[in-house]
């Protein structure tokens, strides 16, 4: 197919991915990110609007999965029931932009946007996540941690559509909790922000723990020293002072216009630390 510039809307996913497997090079979904990243410039490739797939949208309980689709929109979290485990998902989800971008803002469009301060990573990664892709080839799936590979890049290839999030039910019933630092209190891009998932035993010490920094890298990173050292432990309001700088090596955050790099990083031991209590409180 021709990729001058055009403006196609599928009625179906088979279409949608026929369509970038002849040459289509734009995915559109809610737009909230498409029209913003392309400033004064006009488009110049075939553009295909997925924004009708409603296979692709909604929340569903599977046998071994929460199964998100593509095209569920952040209000659509906010709304639907969910297990306490997806609370700090509901909790970052209120956090993208405005209402108004809330309503039309795709879960997918986060995740392939790839934003180092992209909203919902954190608290998707903090839960094991995978991304499933679909195609003319068929459909494969793999860990969200390996799926986003830095600022802008993923690994979904350019014939396919990112159709559904996939969260273990491994964890459903832990408690999360999503904190996030920025210059203001409302539409904001985040400074640093955290998410944790804690698993209990009925004698309050942690089973699990799943711990997820944002903004203080060029990809969202997990901290498994810090998640293996709490295990064991009691989960009580004291659980946060294990947190140390140290527990935070990995992360590699940059001086920009919203903080020092330094700033970062003692923001991010305070927020892991009480994310980690906020957790440790609701077993």
């Amino acid at each position: 197919m021709s990729t001058q510039a055009s403006y196609i809307k599928p009625k179906t996913v088979n279409e949608a991915t026929a369509l970038l497997a002849s040459g289509a090079t734009r995915i559109l979904s809610g737009g909230t990110d498409f029209y913003p990243s392309l400033g004064e410039r006009v488009v110049q490739d075939a553009v295909v609007d997925i924004s009708g797939l409603g296979d692709l949208r909604g929340i569903s309980t599977e046998p071994d999965y929460i199964r998100i689709g593509g095209l569920t929109t952040w209000t659509d979290v906010i709304r639907t029931p969910l297990p306490r485990a997806l609370y700090a998902l509901k909790s970052a989800a209120r956090e993208v932009g405005s209402v108004q971008i809330q309503n039309r803002g795709t879960v997918a469009g986060n995740l392939c946007n790839a934003s180092p301060a992209a909203d919902g990573v954190p608290p998707l990664l903090a839960l094991d996540a995978e991304v499933e892709l679909i195609s003319q080839r068929g459909v494969r799936r793999m860990p969200l941690a390996e799926f986003i590979v830095g600022n802008r890049k993923t690994h979904r290839r350019g014939d396919e559509l990112l159709s559904a999030v996939l969260v273990p039910r491994e964890l459903e019933n832990a408690a999360s909790k999503f904190v996030k630092l920025g210059a203001r209190r409302y539409l904001v891009i985040s400074i640093s922000m955290v998410a944790v998932v804690l698993k209990m035993s009925e004698e309050e010490t942690v089973l699990a723990a799943r711990i997820a920094v944002g903004s203080c890298s060029a990809v969202a990173r997990r901290l498994p020293a810090l998640e293996h050292e709490l295990v064991g432990l009691p989960a009580n309001r004291d659980l946060g002072a294990r947190v140390r700088p140290e527990h935070l090596a990995s992360l590699s955050p940059i001086d920009d216009v919203r903080a020092t790099a330094e700033y970062r990083m003692k923001a991010s031991l305070q927020l892991v630390r009480r994310a980690v209590n906020a957790c440790a409180e609701k077993s």
